[in-house]
């Protein structure tokens, strides 16, 4: 898009098109990219993550976790039902959960990225283009497997954990 964009400019600036013809031109360019894949990195090669969303996991104690982070780190808690809390720095959420017992070692659940452009069926579509399967988590994100099974979960940046 930008070598089209210069070599229009350069059209322009050596009087091979008028300025009509050049805003004609660059209008058509936008609109056709836009149109072409929204919610998807230049160049097709896929989205463009913009924060990590949140970390979801599962932990032994989640109160312990809780106040490790929020002491060390000054991780701000926004919510606390007696299982899970949302501990919150920038733009992203950790999220910590009461494991399923003594017997299950603490776990990554999931990994949340959230992607600029967020269209809901253009990004269904390239996951499933992608062999992905995704599994739609209400209207803001959906989740799929990465290559070594982890399941990670593509957001709108209106996504709230």
């Amino acid at each position: 898009m930008e070598h089209l964009i210069a070599r229009l400019l350069q059209d322009f600036e050596q009087g091979k098109m008028n300025r009509r013809q050049l805003i004609q031109s660059l209008a058509l360019a936008a609109s056709a990219a836009g149109a072409a894949a929204p919610g998807l990195a230049a160049g097709n090669k896929g989205f463009k993550a913009t924060t990590v969303n949140h970390i979801s996991y599962q932990v032994a104690d989640y109160a312990r976790t809780r106040d490790f982070y929020a002491d060390l780190l000054g991780m701000q808690v926004t919510h606390d039902d007696g299982k899970e809390c949302y501990l919150v720095f920038g733009d992203t959420h950790l999220i910590p959960r009461h494991g399923r017992g003594t017997a299950t070692p603490p776990r990554v659940d999931h990994l949340a990225y959230t992607i600029e452009n967020w269209d809901r069926k253009a990004v269904e579509s390239e996951l499933k283009r992608r062999g992905l399967d995704p599994r739609p988590d209400e209207e803001t994100s959906f989740h799929v497997k990465d290559p070594d099974g982890f399941d990670l979960q593509i957001c709108s940046k209106d996504m709230k954990p």
